[in-house]
């Protein structure tokens, strides 16, 4: 999967709920429901439920640091 399919796949969901799952640093896994409200060159901003903006790169999303399960 090269950057540019990962750009695209992501400005898919642009707008639409999704859930997210992240895992972090030291095996911590986060769960959380949100929006794509934008998409840079290099990261994409999630705005969650509770009004909190997250921004994870599109090398996140190759590397499975971050799941987006679109409803």
């Amino acid at each position: 999967m090269n950057l540019d399919t990962v750009r695209n796949k992501v400005k898919s969901y642009l707008g639409k709920k999704a859930k997210f799952i992240y895992k972090g640093s030291r095996n911590q896994i986060e769960e959380f429901d949100g929006i794509i409200t934008d998409c840079f060159l290099s990261i994409f901003v999630v705005e969650t439920n509770t009004g909190i903006k997250k921004s994870f790169s599109y090398n996140d999303f190759i590397i499975k640091s971050i799941r987006i399960i679109c409803e």
